[in-house]
Parts: structure tokens; sequence; C-alpha cells
């Protein structure tokens, strides 16, 4: 499978989680973040090109999109990761009380979703 899929396939996914989520439907978000997640661990697989292929997405539209993708890259890109999340961050709602908690776990060394 091509990056670029990968990519796709995260985007989607992370999008339909949060749709499921407000509309009050967990099962069904919690079957699209696992499609986000291997779809994450994929392009983690494929090294600093996975990493740069999900770099992109921190410019995306969506905040969601951007927040989940700033998460993921917080070792690899560290200061373009924390930009996004900080200023998503300011907001109010589930985004960017997400976002909150990925710096939270940085800033206190837990953070662990791309060990490297």
């Amino acid at each position: 499978m091509k990056l670029q899929d990968l990519v796709e396939q995260f985007v989607e996914n992370v999008v339909a989680q949060n749709e499921a989520i407000f509309r009050g439907d967990a099962k069904t978000g919690n079957k699209h973040a696992r499609k986000y997640g291997a779809a994450v661990d994929k392009l983690l697989a494929h090294g600093d090109a996975g990493r740069d292929a999900l770099t992109v997405l921190l410019k995306h539209e969506r905040m969601d999109v951007r927040v989940m993708a700033a998460a993921h890259l917080l070792r690899y890109r560290t200061a373009e990761a924390k930009a996004v999340l900080e200023e998503a961050a300011k907001g109010q709602g589930l985004v960017p009380f997400g976002a909150q908690q990925a710096l939270k776990r940085w800033e206190e060394g837990t953070w662990a979703l791309d060990p490297g």
C-alpha cells in the first residue's frame, strides 16, 4: 500500500471517529480509532518516510486531523507538532482537550505514540 493511501486512511478514520463521537456512538468511534491506529502503525513501519508522509497533515483544513497527526509526530517534528497542538489547545471541546492532553503527556515525559 502506498504511503499516500495510508495517509488518506488516517484522515478518513480520524474524521469518522470524531463524527461518531459527536453522535454519541462510541462503538463506531472505537472502530475508526483502530483503523487510523493501524494506518499510523503502517506509516511508522516505513520509518522517516512514513513520518514525512504524515507531516502534510499538520496543515490539514480540519483541526481534528491536524491534532491527531501532531500528537503522533511530537518526537519527530517537535516544534511543528507542538505549535499545532498549542494553537488547538486554546479552544473548547473534545479536540482542543485532546491537544491539551497530548501536550501534558509530552511535558510529563509519558508520551509514547512514536517511540522511534
